[in-house]
């Protein structure tokens, strides 16, 4: 597959006219028929809905898209569940899936009416200490363990996950809520991350569809959702074919045929909590070639650096660059493309094979839609970037500004940095 950028440089050329580089740039066309082509995909499904993983890209601007589609919101900490609670997701429309939770974490979740999902059978007492009583819905995070295999690949090691109960755990998990006053359950589950096939959905469905009959059978546990979590990825590298989310949605609608009908729970909802999907592939970074260097290796230097985009620092993840307005022109020259973090690991790319780079062009780095902004910080003092919306009409829309200096400095209250400032 062809990779191959939503924007063009002459669109570049005139945003930077307003915005300097770097900034984090989202397709809005490409998210909506994103969105759209989700919600065909499990229609099958009459209590289906999406609950966006805030953490990948927590802009109000994004998620208010998505909310036109029906989706609701996946949280995992206080400022999530802020954010969520302000622009106007209420109750149930918020699910509460953490890990470690402090105790008023669980206090303003119960105090907005989001659904919480227990991360560990601790948590019961816990939760029960901290509300005084135990919510009538509640859903359990399961973790099967050992290693979760499609065909003869292993997608992940669900055994070294801190996340999850193990079944003996669940099944006790649902008999003490229910003494406890819960009603209304919904199990939740996440085995791979980012997963490019077809197959990972239904396989994982299969297992809890299965364990959801078994649970209902053996504790009486009312079961009103499944939640199938996030997992379903997306092609980073150009020799990697998409996912294709009405193939994954029939797939899991077959099985629920297969195992939930028969069993008489074919009116339990279906829930995902997709948030790379969703956005991954309609965001890029864009920065700008400021620097080349030659020692024992020829390096381009860019405006951005990790702060921007930490994923190929963090764990070597590949993003792939397009150099704007040379997208036809012969790959011959190979570079590391680096940020200016006094790190050595501050790389977007080693060894890769580009066009001639010269400076003042544009580079695209894809698929930074996810756990891109979200994933910034401050180290050396950088400031984060800017996210703009290209619109659907070809404007551009500012939806988050940069950072300022005055933003850096503003929690040494005990300092006079900010008044000297201009």
């Amino acid at each position: 597959m062809k990779k191959e950028p939503f924007v063009t440089l002459e669109q570049i050329q005139e945003i930077t006219k307003t915005y300097p580089t770097p900034f984090h740039l989202y397709d809005e066309k490409g998210i909506r028929e994103n969105a759209k082509a989700l919600k065909e995909a499990f229609a099958w499904n009459k209590g289906y809905k999406e609950y966006f993983a805030v953490k990948a890209t927590p802009n109000p601007f994004l998620i208010n898209i998505l909310r036109e589609y029906g989706c609701g919101c996946d949280c995992s900490s206080m400022t999530e569940l802020m954010l969520s609670h302000e622009i106007g997701v209420k109750g149930d429309d918020i699910m509460f899936s953490s890990n470690d939770t402090p105790a008023e974490e669980f206090a303003y979740a119960a105090k907005i009416g989001a659904i919480i999902n227990l991360d560990d059978y601790t948590h019961i007492d816990f939760l029960e200490k901290t509300l005084g009583y135990i919510p009538e819905t509640i859903s359990c995070r399961f973790n099967p363990g050992g290693i979760f295999q499609i065909s003869n690949d292993i997608m992940d090691n669900p055994g070294d996950a801190k996340y999850g109960m193990t079944e003996e755990q669940l099944f006790d998990a649902y008999r003490v809520l229910r003494q406890k006053g819960a009603k209304h359950f919904g199990i939740h589950a996440f085995l791979a991350s980012n997963t490019v096939t077809n197959d990972y959905y239904p396989m994982l469905a299969k297992v809890l569809f299965e364990l959801a009959v078994r649970l209902k059978k053996e504790t009486g546990a009312d079961i009103r959702f499944i939640n199938l979590s996030g997992g379903v990825g997306i092609p980073y590298r150009p020799e990697q074919e998409p996912n294709d989310i009405r193939a994954i949605g029939e797939g899991v609608r077959k099985v629920y045929e297969e195992v939930m009908v028969p069993a008489g729970m074919g009116d339990v909802a279906i829930y995902t909590e997709l948030g790379r999907f969703m956005m991954g592939p309609y965001g890029c970074l864009v920065t700008k070639a400021i620097h080349e260097k030659h020692t024992y290796k020829e390096y381009i230097g860019v405006d951005a650096c990790a702060v921007n985009l930490m994923r190929p620092a963090m764990y070597g993840a590949y993003h792939h660059i397009t150099v704007l307005g040379k997208e036809n022109e012969p790959c011959d020259h190979v570079y590391d493309v680096t940020g200016s973090l006094c790190e050595n690991n501050d790389k977007f790319a080693i060894d890769r094979p580009l066009p001639k780079v010269d400076m003042g062009d544009y580079l695209v780095i894809h698929d930074t839609g996810a756990h891109g902004f979200a994933m910034g910080y401050n180290y050396n003092g950088k400031l984060k970037s800017a996210e703009i919306l290209l619109k659907e009409d070809g404007s551009a829309k500012l939806i988050r500004r940069a950072e300022t200096p005055k933003d850096y400095f503003a929690t040494f209250d005990c300092f006079d940095i900010i008044k000297n400032l201009v």
